[in-house]
């Protein structure tokens, strides 16, 4: 038998009995379809929380605060760890093996003015020859500070937001600050001047922009940390003298520490590491880790619900293809009658039910793009409710349904798999039966 006339065959078989073949290839349709839905929403979930942690920060980099909390075994915060961060923990920091960067990190707070407009800056002063192994974002414009010249300062994407709004009319106005044009001068007030000395201002003019990253990124400015205690000497020195001693101690007193892993593997080791020296540290890995082991259970879960759909649309297939036998014995009879061998309608067969897979599974990848867009259109108040608990989880302009490449092609393959192979025992039967007893059934 040709291939064309098994094609012409199978199909027309398929059309003489649409009803069956409908509910049959409707049974597929919810099995791929389930499949694709659950996959795709897991990873929706699974992509969301990567990107969420790595907002917050690389998921190489680990911090060890001042200030750092402590929890119980339950995961209950029990209080807070005073820590003392200095040159010496930094030196032990660099010993330990698979840490690739280090620097010591001063936060402080900075006054602006722009002619008449006064603002204040949330100042993270760290060692500039690091910034590239912390993944510091690209910048609009101006350059990172550098060995050549660490005068730059790179601001966040909000930068414009730190000067005060003013109140004009009815509304409150965002004053326009230009920051490479407009002269913008800094200060600091951690302590009250000496009134007898000048108070002391510098005049920003190396300040670079970062884009926008939805993250830490924009709310800081960044600076290298040898320029910035250059000038919190001169500020320093404005000061009274018993103030001028707490200040200066505050220069080599660090409020963070922050490091880098060479693999994501190794953070967890390294915190346990840093843990035996007796500190303790933060990384977004001990926060991924547990989503990520909610989202591959949740993915198995979503996963196995769609096998099952899969399983149901199989038995429909071979209960469809047993009952088809039954209805054409006479006809198999006469095809082997007529000389078609037994591989012939076993392919005749295995077509029919092939053709079914293939069918459910094409449509039910079309209804999957298609659930996939309404999920994510119209799904936030759904997983708005289910990830309540989670404070990482943000809602907005988020995909909670993703569809990887590789999925439908797999669905399609799953389809078919699971009709050529209910098919399989149908069609065995049908080449079993003996011709001169088919010729005598009543059809």
């Amino acid at each position: 038998m040709r291939i064309s006339d098994l094609i012409k065959m199978g199909l027309k078989n398929l059309s003489r009995r649409k009803a069956r073949t409908i509910l049959t290839v409707l049974g597929v349709i919810i099995g791929s379809l389930s499949i694709i839905i659950m996959v795709s929403i897991g990873n929706g979930m699974n992509n969301n929380f990567n990107t969420q942690v790595m907002q917050q920060g690389g998921l190489t980099v680990i911090t060890i605060n001042k200030s750092a909390y402590f929890f119980d075994d339950n995961g209950n915060w029990a209080g807070n760890k005073e820590q003392t961060l200095d040159d010496e923990l930094i030196k032990k920091i660099k010993a330990l093996d698979h840490v690739r960067a280090v620097t010591p990190v001063i936060t402080s707070y900075a006054q602006l003015t722009a002619g008449k407009y006064m603002g204040s800056l949330n100042i993270k002063a760290m060692d500039s020859s690091v910034f590239d192994d912390f993944d510091f974002p690209e910048l609009e414009y101006g350059q990172y500070p550098s060995e050549e010249d660490n005068t730059w300062i790179a601001v966040g994407q909000y930068s414009a937001y730190f000067f005060d709004p003013y109140y004009r009319g009815n509304n409150y106005q965002q004053p326009q600050v230009d920051l490479q044009k407009d002269k913008i001068e800094m200060g600091f007030s951690d302590y009250m001047p000496d009134f007898k000395k000048k108070p002391f201002k510098t005049t920003l003019s190396n300040i670079a922009k970062m884009v926008q990253t939805n993250g830490n990124f924009d709310y800081y400015a960044y600076m290298d940390i040898d320029y910035y205690k250059q000038l919190y000497m001169k500020y320093c020195n404005t000061l009274t003298l018993e103030d001028r001693k707490k200040a200066v101690r505050t220069l080599n007193e660090y409020q963070q520490i922050m490091l880098n892993v060479d693999n994501v593997k190794n953070v967890l080791k390294v915190q346990e590491e840093i843990e035996k020296l007796g500190y303790l540290s933060e990384s977004q890995m001990q926060w991924l880790e547990p989503l990520q082991n909610a989202s591959k259970t949740m993915q198995m879960v979503l996963g196995a619900l769609g096998a099952v759909a899969m399983v149901v649309s199989a038995i429909s297939i071979a209960n469809t293809m047993v009952m088809s036998i039954y209805e054409r014995t006479k006809e198999i009879g006469i095809m082997k009658v007529l000389g078609c061998v037994i591989k012939d309608i076993r392919r005749l067969f295995l077509f029919e039910a092939a053709i079914i897979g293939m069918l459910g599974g094409l449509i039910g990848i079309g209804l999957g793009y298609l659930a996939s867009w309404l999920i994510n259109k119209y799904g936030a108040p759904i997983f708005g409710a289910i990830m309540s608990g989670n404070y990482m989880y943000d809602m907005t302009n988020t995909k909670f349904s993703i569809i990887p490449i590789y999925l439908p092609l797999v669905s399609l393959l799953i389809s078919m798999a699971v009709g050529v192979l209910s098919g399989y025992f149908p069609a065995r039967r049908a080449t079993k039966i003996k011709a001169i007893e088919a010729m005598k059934t009543e059809n």
